[in-house]
């Protein structure tokens, strides 16, 4: 990645935060590495040094500045917009599937060798996918040393490093302290109550429209599985290690999160898909300077500077959100998808009760002990094959095409994780039966992260554009939006709203 030092060092000079994430800045004359915006410097030409990521800096034995903590700003928006191979790895290593699988499934989640993967990687990033992955291991470290009471074996095991010593060295390498003195620095503040419970803040670039967000959540939340309440989104989550559920509340600069996670290595992968499904890595300051050059959004933009496109945890579950929602009203799939869930947990229920030897009678007979309301992650691709025609509730051919799409995931025909090639993706959906091209660009908008799809044919689409005016027919208007190129995703968003 090519940084322009002169332009690198305004932003520095003037402590611009929408630069935060973009690049880092390093100060060869004390050793450190910070944020463009950190207040704490004021670096002389001769001793300032830019690096693409903060693994590039920890590789040129630099430390991360205290005052601005440059491991917790907002992600690049690149790894969004961009959808080459360094992008898509960028996001696969953000889910954490380099602590999983290693470089070498990383590897051959992109298709290619390693030494080529790594080549690409490190030209774009300056350093390669194993040291991008071990700074994020020591940020995850960071966040459950400041947030919990583990003991520090147990946190070294749970941010992916494979020993303690490599853990203590990492930690000494970056942040210029040992573990303990981490912990120490936090002070008196207590962790948070509760095993697995870890309180966090994640970064944003402002302006964030949360109430917009919090709004399009709400109108779709599922009972049992996300609810929005008093100004804060909870939900269910599945992840690789076991279950956890969320609660994201949106704050002046940042997103209070609160997760409670069955498997604290699970921490960095639910903390990517709060962030994804937020947009917190977008850029708004381009994406509304590009749309109010429209006259026709430019009032829009005015009133609710901010907009994100409301993105998604699981594109499995969006993928069925999208085919139930095709050609009915948001409040009838919800009903569908309700029923959906429902039947699904009377099953499992009942499987449950016939494990432990229970009837279903005697489990009626006897009132369950009251317990805390508990949120589920959505149904895997493996239990919606398992359920009976009776618990879909819809026309044959959605439920076939329900089916047919579990059984394109089970079978590896379609991969719907972060890291996939978007056009390639999208082909092998339109080739299965019952998806078209508007539930196809659908999932590549909200669940694949391309700012660039504009939903022409989308009956709240064309009200929205009716309403400001501009032109309602697809073909019309797919010509109209070229100048909104390349955020069409968002100016999608803002005729839903004008709708």
């Amino acid at each position: 990645m090519e940084l322009d030092f002169e332009r690198c060092y305004r932003a520095v000079d003037s402590r611009d935060q929408r630069f935060d994430g973009w690049f880092y800045t390093g100060v060869t004359s004390t050793g450190i590495y910070c944020r463009p915006s950190c207040p704490a410097i004021t670096p002389k030409r001769k001793n300032v040094r830019f690096f693409p990521s903060a693994a590039a800096a920890q590789g040129a034995g630099l430390r991360a500045c205290r005052r601005c903590r440059p491991d917790a700003a907002p992600g690049s928006p690149l790894w969004d917009v961009r959808a080459d191979v360094v992008g898509r790895a960028m996001r696969l290593i953000a889910d954490g599937v380099v602590d999983r699988d290693g470089v070498p499934g990383l590897a051959s989640r992109l298709g290619y060798t390693e030494r080529h993967l790594h080549r690409m990687v490190s030209a774009e990033m300056g350093a390669g996918p194993l040291a991008l992955a071990r700074a994020q291991r020591a940020q995850t470290a960071r966040i459950l040393i400041e947030t919990t009471d583990l003991a520090m074996a147990e946190i070294a095991f749970a941010a992916g490093f494979g020993s303690v010593r490599q853990f203590n060295d990492t930690l000494r390498e970056v942040y210029a302290s040992a573990p303990s003195d981490l912990r120490a620095a936090r002070g008196r503040k207590q962790a948070p109550v509760g095993a697995g419970t870890i309180a966090l803040r994640l970064a944003y670039r402002p302006p964030l429209h949360a109430r917009a967000l919090l709004d399009f959540f709400a109108v779709r939340a599922l009972p049992g599985v996300e609810e929005v309440r008093d100004g804060t989104y909870h939900r269910g989550l599945r992840l690789p290690h076991g279950t956890a559920q969320v609660a994201l509340t949106p704050a002046d600069g940042h997103v209070a999160a609160t997760l409670r996670l069955a498997d604290l290595r699970d921490l960095a992968p639910a903390v990517a898909r709060c962030r994804r499904l937020l947009d917190l890595d977008a850029d708004p300051a381009a994406i509304d300077a590009t749309l109010a050059a429209d006259p026709v959004l430019a009032l829009a933009v005015t009133a609710e500077p901010g907009i994100r496109v409301p993105r998604s945890v699981d594109a499995f579950e969006l993928a069925v959100r999208a085919i139930i929602g095709q050609q009915v009203s948001v409040t009838s799939a919800v009903t569908t998808l309700t029923r959906l869930l429902t039947t699904h947990s009377r099953i499992d229920h009942e499987v449950v009760a016939t494990n432990d030897g229970v009837s279903g009678q005697q489990l009626h007979d006897q009132p369950p002990e009251p317990a805390e309301p508990t949120l589920r992650g959505f149904l895997e691709a493996e239990e919606l094959l398992s359920l009976p025609d009776s618990g879909f509730g819809m026309p044959v051919a959605r439920r076939e095409a329900l089916r047919g799409l579990a059984r394109a995931v089970v079978d590896g025909s379609v991969d719907l994780a972060a890291g996939v090639d978007r056009e390639d993706t999208v082909r092998r959906l339109l080739a299965l039966p019952g998806i078209g091209p508007w539930t196809a660009n659908y999932l590549a908008m909200r669940a694949f992260g391309d700012p660039d799809i504009l939903l022409s044919s989308d009956l709240a689409v064309r009200r929205g554009a009716a309403a400001l005016g501009l032109p309602d027919t697809p073909a019309t208007l797919d010509r109209y939006a070229e100048r909104w190129r390349p955020w069409r995703s968002y100016a999608t968003i803002r005729l839903w709203r004008a709708a």
